[in-house]
Parts: structure tokens; sequence; C-alpha cells
């Protein structure tokens, strides 16, 4: 059995660094438009299961309207604390390989998540770095208990780390689209270039915001 579990925000708190350019109502749509990017993409590749976690009814609506499962969560308690909830919950089900990704990765394709799951084996973590490098956008485990997550910037470097004392074979498999997570104003420019095959690149494209992207960065 390969679980899939996919952390979301509650969508009032979504994107705050979107603030200078985002008001609360469109960085809510854009967090659920990614999101069905992402649920598209792992519900299209060879999973058992796919599960997001959230507490956030708003979040839940659009994964039952995408077909996948729930694991609810009493208080939003970050991205580590959710992973952490559905690897025990996918160790109790039996599942034997365990994969993360993000809510905000709209441009990972199921042939990513098909790669991320091939270069995952008995005693393996398989890392995809973000971007920049420094965080982790995709995680497989086998088993799902191998090794704790922790993220949030280094997180990449200090995963590597972990799985080797862990005495895991580590592997990076660097993916472009699940490696562009969108967080920042610039993120929203590398959508605009390379996701106008994505729902939430055609919605960013939609509201003309290349001024104010600008006047951001500037």
């Amino acid at each position: 059995m390969i679980v899939a579990a996919v952390p979301a925000k509650d969508l009032a708190d979504a994107k705050q660094r979107l603030v200078p350019v985002l008001s609360v109502a469109d960085r809510a749509e854009l967090a659920r438009a990614m999101l069905r990017d992402v649920l598209r993409a792992l519900v299209a590749a060879p999973l058992d299961a796919v599960w997001v976690v959230t507490r956030d009814p708003g979040v839940e609506a659009v994964a039952r309207a995408a077909g996948v499962g729930v694991l609810p969560e009493t208080q939003n308690r970050g991205h580590t604390a959710a992973v952490a909830l559905a690897q025990r919950e996918a160790t109790r089900a039996g599942a034997r390989c365990f994969v993360t990704v993000p809510g905000d990765v709209p441009c990972v394709t199921r042939e990513e998540v098909v790669a991320l799951l091939d270069a995952a084996a008995d005693g393996t973590a398989v890392f995809t770095p973000s971007r920049s490098g420094l965080g982790t956008n995709g995680v497989a485990l086998m088993p799902p208990a191998a090794m704790a997550l922790t993220f949030g910037e280094p997180s990449f470097e200090n995963h590597l780390a972990a799985a080797h004392r862990h005495h895991l074979t580590a592997r990076v498999v660097p993916l472009p689209g699940l490696g562009l997570d969108i967080d920042g104003p610039e993120d929203l420019r590398a959508l605009l270039r390379r996701g106008s095959h994505t729902e939430s690149g055609r919605l960013v494209a939609s509201w003309r915001i290349e001024p104010h992207l600008t006047s951001a960065r500037a």
C-alpha cells in the first residue's frame, strides 16, 4: 500500500507572504486552485490512497470533490505536525511506502510523482528539494516510519543528515514542477512563466497582476 499525504493550512491564513499583492479572498482562491492541481497529479499517479491533512472545512470540500480522503486535525499545528499525523496513520494502516508533498506546488505532474516513487525502495528516504535548495518539497519513505520529518528551511540538508543518522539510503530526486512552491511574489512570476497548463497559473494570469509583482520586487 502506497499512501500520499498533503498538509493544507486554513484558507483564511493562506500565503501570508503574498499579502503585498493579493487580497485575503484572492489568496484563499489561489490556495484552493493549487490544492486542486496537486491532487490531480496525485490521483493520476499509482497510489493506493491520497489524504489531505486539514482542519479547514473549505479545504476538506476541495479534497472530497477530488475524491481523496481527509485526515482531520483538531488544530492547525503546522506542516511538520500534519505530516507526522499522516505518517502515524499510514503506519497503522500497514502502508509500505509513505509520500508527502505540499499543497502549494501546482506544477507537479503525475510523471514527477512516479519518479519519486520509482526512487523508493526498502530502507530508502527520497527527497525532492525546493527551488531554492533549502526546503523539502517531496518525500518518499519506505517504510513510512523510517524517520521523522521536520519542515522549514533548511529542511533539505537536515533531512539528508537525519536519513544518514537512521542508516537509510538517501536519494535526491530534483523535479522542477514539484520544486516550485508558491510562497512569495517571485514565485508567482515563475508560475506565470511555466504554469499556463495549470488551474493556478491560469487563475493568476487572469488577475493581470504583473505590475503589482514588479512593485513588490522593487
